[in-house]
């Protein structure tokens, strides 16, 4: 999942920044609503956090700006105003849910997971399984049969996006932007290298490989062989 963080106090950024990756999130982080704005109409974002007071082009400038350009990302507001007025302009504008500053990291990420649910029309499933692969979602937990597998947090969230897509060729953009934020460089190598780290934790020992590398096209979960 792909996320937009707008918000100029770098303190506040830098936690929720950090929340949001450790629970396997891809996060682009704008210090003002223009470059908010720019990003979020250029950019494809699952879901985004905006704060109200923003240099330049304020949170619901933004908010306003998107709609009218129709962009229905899920978008939840940020603001340390606790008026029932300004909740009631950032809804009217089209805002997906309201948080009030100071809040807890956890209250935040089950309100984004929230809306992303809610965006996708579909219950949120507890657990991922592929084969004899199962990724619990509350506990954070993969096993391969009933061994129990320690991963990295880019190790469970590249796992997790192959969970979602089964069979389905992965490029190493897609995977880039999924899991890393938009100031990689498409050229590195730390797809392979992630890719790499995890099969020998998902497939060593195991004589079904799950994680495959197609050539010159990406990587692909599938329990059929493919011929790396």
């Amino acid at each position: 999942m792909r996320l937009l963080l707008v918000e100029d106090d770098q303190n506040i950024a830098g936690f929720i920044v950090k929340g949001f990756q450790e629970a396997g999130f891809a996060v682009d982080h704008a210090a003002d609503g223009e470059s908010g704005l720019s990003l979020a109409l250029s950019v494809p974002y699952d879901a985004a956090v905006v704060d109200i007071m923003l240099p330049r082009l304020d949170g619901i400038g933004l908010l306003s700006a998107l709609r009218q350009n129709r962009i229905n990302t899920p978008l939840l507001v940020l603001s340390a105003k606790q008026g029932a007025d300004e909740r009631v302009a950032a809804l009217q504008k089209g805002a997906d849910d309201y948080l009030v500053k100071p809040f807890l990291f956890a209250e935040l990420l089950a309100r984004i997971q929230a809306l992303l649910r809610r965006a996708s029309g579909s219950v949120e499933p507890t657990s991922l399984r592929y084969a004899d692969l199962t990724l619990d979602v509350l506990r954070r937990e993969v096993r391969r049969g009933n061994q129990l597998l320690d991963l990295q947090p880019r190790e469970y969230a590249l796992l997790e996006y192959m969970l979602r897509h089964p069979d389905r060729i992965l490029s190493k953009t897609m995977i880039l932007e999924h899991i890393w934020d938009f100031h990689f460089d498409p050229q590195t190598n730390v797809v392979d290298v992630l890719v790499c780290r995890l099969r020998n934790k998902v497939d060593r020992g195991f004589p079904q490989k799950l994680i495959h590398t197609l050539r010159g096209m990406g990587y692909v979960l599938k329990a059929d062989e493919y011929k790396d």
